[in-house]
């Protein structure tokens, strides 16, 4: 009896919740660890708001994603239980930060594992957005091609550009140093404070936001959404940019205000705009946006590769169980 009483104490202990069907190497780290009893949504779609709540009763883990919103209705449904939250994500503003604090729930997340694989996609549609390449496709595709013009499809090069990036952190640095190979004559970049020793690398100067604005030819967001970063490009902000300027976003999608974008781009107050990140996610297919030939809007595929989403997994999975365990976390986010 005693020892039926303890392996149930050890299964109660080691209860979690995925909220996704997420890379088989992840789930086989959690479904091969001794006592840990897996309820999973095995679904490519988002968990519904209702199966959600009745899936995180009582359990002592949660695995979600950065399309989950945790707030104080979800840890109120997992009960006192809930001791460890693990997304399997770098960003964390999904999260109910202050009421997960406040009960003493440690959070792992996965920074690091994919800045690489972030900064290939973020120079990626940086390219594919100065070299008008999916416009440019398309005219193969509709007969708009006719023969060799001197000046159609002309877009804007890096050699000899001023790149201003928002965000110096690792995604930021991963970035410049990918694009300073093209020949990119200066950084410039902007944030809580300068990084010297992060710039250094690239040259790069801290600048206010508003000259970075004005001097840049190519805007790239890579930071973190917060109450000081949301809605930060705006109006005012494309309206200091050239209007030769490039904007690119793979951060958040509410660092952007949408509708002052779209007026920039449709007015032609800047170049052009490539976006992975949108508000809201998925964009209705509908938006205003998706009308512009100028704006090239990607489903948020930033770490979108196969090597990246697998290791992502299995961190996020050994974050869940270092935490059910009392463990240190191989990533966790300091409260």
């Amino acid at each position: 009896v005693a020892g039926a009483r303890s392996a149930r104490a050890v299964a109660a202990a080691m209860s979690v919740f995925v909220t996704r069907r997420i890379p088989a190497e992840g789930l086989r780290v959690l479904s091969q660890a001794g006592g840990c009893r897996v309820q999973q949504w095995d679904s490519e779609e988002p968990v519904p708001r209702a199966e959600l709540l009745a899936g995180v009763a009582g359990k002592r883990g949660l695995l979600c994603l950065l399309s989950d919103r945790i707030d104080r209705e979800v840890l109120d449904a997992a009960g006192p239980d809930l001791k460890v939250i693990s997304t399997l994500s770098v960003g964390f503003d999904h999260l109910a930060l202050d009421e997960i604090k406040k009960r003493g729930i440690r959070v792992g997340y996965t920074p690091d594992v994919l800045t690489d694989a972030t900064a290939e996609l973020t120079v990626a549609l940086l390219l594919s957005t100065c070299r008008r390449l999916p416009e440019a496709a398309e005219q193969v595709k509709s007969g708009g091609w006719t023969t060799w013009k001197p000046l159609w499809m002309c877009g804007y090069g890096l050699s000899d550009s001023t790149v201003g990036i928002i965000g110096m952190g690792r995604i930021g640095q991963a970035v410049a140093r990918r694009l300073k190979p093209f020949g990119v004559r200066k950084f410039l970049y902007t944030g809580s404070g300068p990084k010297p020793e992060s710039a250094a690398e690239f040259g790069a100067e801290f600048v206010p936001l508003t000259r970075l604005a004005e001097e840049s030819d190519f805007v790239v967001v890579t930071c973190a959404l917060t109450p000081a970063t949301q809605g930060m490009c705006n109006k005012d902000f494309f309206g200091r940019m050239k209007k030769t300027s490039v904007f690119v976003n793979t951060s958040r999608g509410a660092v952007v205000n949408q509708e002052d974008l779209y007026n920039a781009l449709a007015h032609g107050q800047i170049a052009a705009a490539g976006l992975d990140v949108t508000t809201p996610e998925p964009l209705p297919t509908d938006h205003p946006l998706l009308s512009l030939k100028n704006c090239v809007i990607l489903p948020h595929i930033g770490s979108a590769t196969y090597a990246t989403r697998s290791t992502m997994a299995v961190l996020a999975a050994n974050n869940l169980l270092a935490g059910l365990r009392g463990e240190p976390m191989p990533q966790e986010l300091k409260l």
